[in-house]
């Protein structure tokens, strides 16, 4: 005979609050303490826990999403670091030739070298798959993100990101100026 329990412990509940208190609180012991007073706390009917795992599994797959894969062409891209010259000097050529509206921008680190900051993205779209240095000299719509050195936000999508390109005949560097929303 089949053993059919009554209540079914709510897993769906035990998951996202414990992933939520581990990484935006950063207390490993608060996190445990939490999914442990949740599972033992949250009794719910067979119905209701299946309503809820399945509610779970559509934002996990559907919230969830990861940039895109992207298949670099450039040997140069492949051969060079992002923050050296060579790099960015075909990096600004690059950008040039493509349609800036078709490019997707996405959060690979956070850098601080010789007292400055910056930023790395993800930048790829109308058949260009590179990284993106940006200099932080300042951080609108940022504040937040600057305190905590960009821990959370790592792969989140910035929509519109915009910046200045300053190039003389030495140097080459990209400069933050700010974007339209973010998507995490």
């Amino acid at each position: 005979m089949l053993y059919k329990p009554k209540y079914v412990m709510g897993l769906s509940f035990t998951i996202f609050p414990s992933w939520n208190a581990k990484y935006f609180l950063g207390n490993k012991q608060y996190s445990f303490f939490l999914s442990v007073t949740l599972t033992n706390k949250i009794i719910m009917k067979k119905r209701t826990f299946l309503i809820g795992l399945v509610i779970s599994v559509l934002f996990v797959t559907g919230v969830s999403c990861d940039r895109p894969e992207c298949k670099n062409t450039n040997p140069i891209f492949d051969k060079y670091q992002p923050n050296s010259e060579v790099y960015k000097r075909e990096l600004a050529e690059q950008l040039k030739n493509v349609d800036s509206n078709q490019l997707s921008y996405w959060l690979k680190d956070y850098e601080e070298r010789e007292g400055q900051t910056y930023l790395h993205f993800y930048i790829q779209g109308d058949g260009l798959c590179a990284v993106l240095v940006l200099t932080m000299q300042q951080w609108d719509k940022l504040e937040r993100f600057k305190e905590v050195k960009g821990q959370g936000r790592f792969n989140a999508e910035f929509v519109n990101l915009k910046f200045e390109i300053q190039q003389d005949s030495l140097t080459t560097n990209f400069i933050y100026q700010t974007f339209d929303r973010m998507i995490d």
